[in-house]
This record gives structure tokens, sequence and C-alpha cells, in this order.
């Protein structure tokens, strides 16, 4: 099972970022704990310095915006690639690359 949080403290942007994940989560019919974090000390524990963000599994694949549904469905299909195990492919997002936690190297993803 996903572990997806939310990281926002409430604004709209925030609210409407869960409202997108927790619609394809129910679409898609993936298996997943959505988690809504709106504490400002646990969200900085992440490194965010702007939300709304969603973490999957641990990992930051959004910050700072609103992500289209089609978005989230590709983040929550990348499951083999964003996997925290030793061989994962994947490493956590810069601020310098693309918001997916999925960077093709060594011919994966």
């Amino acid at each position: 099972m996903k572990i997806i949080k939310i990281l926002g403290t409430g604004c709209p942007n925030c609210v409407s970022t869960e409202k997108i994940v927790t619609e394809v989560v129910a679409t898609e019919k993936i298996e997943a704990q959505i988690i809504k974090v709106t504490d400002i000390q646990e969200i900085m524990m992440y490194d965010i310095m702007s939300t709304p963000a969603v973490v999957i599994d641990e990992i930051v694949v959004v910050k700072g915006r609103v992500p289209s549904a089609s978005e989230i469905k590709e983040l929550l299909k990348e499951e083999a690639c964003c996997s925290t195990t030793e061989d994962s492919c994947c490493e956590p997002v810069s601020e310098n690359k693309s918001d997916s936690c999925c960077e093709p190297k060594n011919g994966c993803c």
C-alpha cells in the first residue's frame, strides 16, 4: 500500500491538491493511505518552502503547485521506480529537476 501525504496548511490550493489525489486514488482503485499534514514543523522536515506538496512513500514528487490528475496517475504508476529499496533507480528530486521522482538512468523507468 502506498502512503501519500498532502503537505499544506489548508489554503485553497492545498485543498484542491488533496481532492485531486483522493479522486485519482478512488478512480484508479489504488491501495493507498492519504495523510493530510498541516503542521508547519512537520512540513519543514520535507524541505518544503511552498505548499501544496505531495509526498509518495516518503519521496517529495510535487511541491509548490497543484498537480493535474494525469500527473498524479503517472506518479502513482511509477511504483517500481520510486520504491525505497536498495536497487531503486530513483533519487528524491532536487530544486533543479522536474517534480517527478523518476529520472531515467541505467535503463530504468
